[in-house]
């Protein structure tokens, strides 16, 4: 079953469908999860993945799921989107080092939506 990420607009950003991947709906391959933590291909520790939040570095919640509990406040969900074809997935680099993670903050994050995976690829 899928788990869907959802951003602070109520917008379906992103999947996953093996709970290890996490897909954008165009089919590209943007993270993956290690235990708790949430990394881009290129081995950045992007945040945790903790009561149905995807919380980034800071303590801000950036996207929540079906399961998600507590605050922040969640608005109304919108229609999932059709997947795209799945392209093929990076090649995981060396994982940096994970920071000291901030309690979970009730607070969004400045950067929620598929441009939180865009700029952390950046970085």
């Amino acid at each position: 079953m899928d788990i869907v990420f959802y951003d602070s607009g109520g917008k379906p950003v992103a999947y996953t469908e093996d709970n290890e991947t996490i897909y954008l709906y165009s089919g590209e391959a943007v993270a993956y999860f290690d235990q708790s933590s949430v990394y881009s291909f290129s081995g950045k520790h992007l945040g945790r993945f903790e009561a149905g939040w995807l919380i980034d570095n800071h303590g801000y919640c950036v996207f929540f799921t079906d399961d998600a509990h507590g605050d922040p406040d969640h608005p109304p969900k919108k229609a999932i989107p059709k997947k795209g074809l799945k392209h093929i997935k990076p090649r995981k680099e060396m994982q940096a080092r994970k920071t000291v993670l901030p309690t979970k903050s009730r607070r969004w994050s400045k950067i929620s939506g598929r441009g939180f995976f865009e700029l952390q690829a950046s970085r």
